[in-house]
């Protein structure tokens, strides 16, 4: 299984792909660099061990990070919503994002904070006006990401961004995984999300209303996507806010979101 990873070394990062029970430095700073095509520098070749591992985002810093809303049919409905005919977008950006297993911050500014597992998909060279083939060549693999949501922020206005793009509070990782080993770039892969060990969300990618080749075509005729770019593809049903009674993180829980053949963010909610 292809595997590739950013970590954290002697206070910097590296780019690395998982070999048996080591990770072999690819010579870059970090994934979106080593997408990029960045030459290989004097570390390349390096290991270092996977146990122990500290696991920074997998691209530190992408040039942007394009979000769906009201992506799985049975979230769209428990948020009371009708199918959207074109996909919902918003932006994060780059001081939002920390890694698999770092402490989610929760903002002093709420008590509403909310779970989101999603499928990311991870882009692996420049696109624009991406044709369907285009599109699918374009995705470099898959990862983990929860997109952490302050709900009473995001509903102040019809606009969402405000919600969603507090710092350091959205994991992404540990791996990006290419689509050979997870059937192809429109997988069909479980999804799930657990707080404190009690189930919270569970779905497949398979039911996706836009599916990850359609999102790249589609977001590619906006704007061009760059190697590194992440793009996130929706949360399914679960989520705090659409429970009843309604529920949300605290400081001290831990919530995992995972997805089959990617692996998990294991992530604690601190103060």
């Amino acid at each position: 299984m292809t595997k590739f990873a950013t970590l954290r070394i002697d206070g910097a990062t590296r780019a690395v792909r998982l070999d048996g029970d080591a990770h072999v430095d690819l010579g870059c700073t970090d994934l979106g660099a080593y997408l990029a095509g960045s030459p290989a520098d004097e570390k390349a070749g390096t290991t270092y061990p996977v146990e122990g591992a500290d696991f920074a985002p997998v691209v530190t810093y992408p040039s942007k990070i394009i979000c769906v809303g009201h992506n799985y049919k049975n979230h769209i409905q428990e948020m009371g919503r009708e199918l959207p005919p074109y996909p919902t977008l918003f932006p994060k950006f780059a001081e939002t994002l920390i890694g698999a297993y770092d402490d989610i911050l929760k903002p002093e500014e709420t008590d509403r904070l909310d779970w989101e597992v999603e499928l990311a998909v991870v882009i692996g060279k420049q696109v624009r006006r991406a044709s369907e083939t285009e599109a699918a060549a374009a995705i470099a693999g898959f990862t983990v990401m929860n997109d952490v949501s302050v709900r009473d922020w995001q509903f102040r206005t019809i606009e969402w961004t405000q919600g969603k793009i507090w710092e350091g509070t959205t994991p992404v990782g540990p791996y990006v995984v290419t689509p050979d080993e997870v059937g192809g770039v429109r997988p069909a892969l479980n999804v799930s999300t657990t707080v404190d060990g009690v189930v919270m969300q569970s779905d497949d990618t398979g039911t996706l209303l836009f599916d990850p080749v359609f999102l790249v075509e589609y977001i590619s005729t906006i704007i061009a996507l760059k190697p590194g770019d992440i793009i996130a593809t929706g949360t399914p049903a679960g989520v705090g806010h659409a429970r009843d009674p309604q529920v949300y993180l605290v400081e001290g829980e831990t919530v995992v979101t995972a997805i089959d053949g990617l692996g998990f963010c294991r992530n604690r909610v601190v103060k």
